[in-house]
């Protein structure tokens, strides 16, 4: 039986040593200052070395960790729909990606808050960069995406990829959260890759339908108010528009989960879509398999862009592109006030001089408003 040991989670017997690692780590007096600050670093490694398995680790650390962001930079956490979904079955979560590790965070704190198993998770090998960040991924349900160097490489890992999905949901009875794409939507346009649905099906010898309908595919769409990161953003697609390429600087990935969960994110939704059941993409049946990718991805961006909560500064974005007051009545003078400002400072930040600074900005906010007027 293939156990997947180069990919998976840890298992609870692996728990307690990671304990002890992460314990005994240089970094862990840090990590005790964001998560339990009223704490003493050294009755939290007491703590830690106690833990024996995944559900110690969730609810004792990864829901303080939760509870310290929404706290310290989320004015308002509010989870809708997963109360429609079946409590005893297993899902394949398909979300927007504007955040490295809180897409995923979030959303298993919607999970258990709403009475749901938590799930499996998606995490890039590239970020997996220290021990500490694999023990505390694997810790909490992280399963390895390994990133491909060439064509027989990226074929090989996908259909690896692609069998431990499906036999983390129908066999080891785990949901999974995966991102609608390689890498986060940096332009606010949030786009299902068709090679996803391709991957989703890779793994299976029955027709497309069938293949899909058995992995419960939910799309969840997540909106902030303040866009992750969007200097950073808003810096890589200005490279982007001048090079024609963007290389990460060493360090970079670590930078932006810190400035993610750091940086204030006003209201913060998570909705949970309708599975994709095998009545909804039996009109698919019989067609080529790219038509099949295409329908199925653009059914999945179509319950994002419905599902997304936009906000005030959503609309204020799209008046400052167009010049004109047509989205007025969806913000506040104040509101404005406290968009402007952080437009302002998002312009000091342009030290290269890009002209199109200011238009790639203010799209990151907007394309979200174009993309659910495109629903209806």
């Amino acid at each position: 039986m293939d156990t997947f040991d180069d990919l998976r989670p840890y298992y609870d017997g692996e728990i307690n040593a990671a304990m002890h690692r992460i314990a005994d780590s240089e970094h862990l007096p840090r990590l005790v200052s964001y998560v339990y600050p009223e704490r003493d670093p050294d009755d939290v490694r007491q703590q830690l070395r106690s833990y024996v398995c995944i559900e110690d680790f969730q609810l004792q650390v990864m829901r303080a960790v939760n509870e310290q962001v929404i706290t310290k930079s989320i004015s308002s956490f509010l989870f809708e729909g997963f109360d429609r979904l079946d409590r005893n079955r297993r899902y394949l979560f398909v979300s927007n990606h504007r955040d490295i590790v809180l897409d995923a965070m979030l959303l298993q704190y919607a999970l258990f808050l709403s009475g749901h198993p938590t799930s499996e998770i998606s995490f890039g090998d590239n970020l997996m960069s220290s021990q500490i960040v694999i023990d505390i991924g694997k810790s909490n349900k992280m399963f390895k995406v390994i990133r491909s160097r060439s064509a027989k490489e990226f074929y090989a890992n996908s259909l690896r990829l692609s069998q431990y999905i499906r036999h983390t949901i129908t066999e080891k009875r785990e949901s999974v959260w995966i991102a609608q794409r390689n890498g986060r939507t940096k332009d606010g346009c949030d786009a299902t890759e068709q090679g996803i649905v391709k991957l989703f099906c890779m793994s299976s010898s029955q027709e497309p339908i069938s293949a899909l309908a058995a992995l419960n595919i939910v799309p969840v769409a997540i909106s902030y108010q303040w866009e992750s990161c969007d200097i950073l953003k808003t810096k890589e697609l200005c490279s982007l528009q001048r090079n024609g390429t963007y290389v990460k600087k060493p360090g970079e990935d670590i930078n932006s989960i810190l400035t993610g969960i750091m940086q204030p994110k006003g209201a913060v939704t998570i909705v949970a879509g309708e599975p994709l059941t095998a009545e909804m993409l039996a009109p698919l049946a019989g067609q080529p398999g790219t038509r099949v990718n295409k329908a199925v991805a653009t059914l999945i961006d179509a319950q994002i862009h419905r599902n997304y909560r936009l906000t005030c500064n959503n609309y204020i974005a799209c008046d400052m592109l167009s010049g004109r007051t047509d989205f007025a009545d969806h913000y506040t003078p104040e509101e404005k006030a406290r968009f402007e400002s952080h437009f302002r400072h998002a312009l000091a930040a342009n030290t290269d001089g890009h002209d199109t600074f200011a238009e790639i900005f203010l799209g990151i906010y907007a394309n979200p408003v174009r993309s659910k007027a495109a629903q209806e």
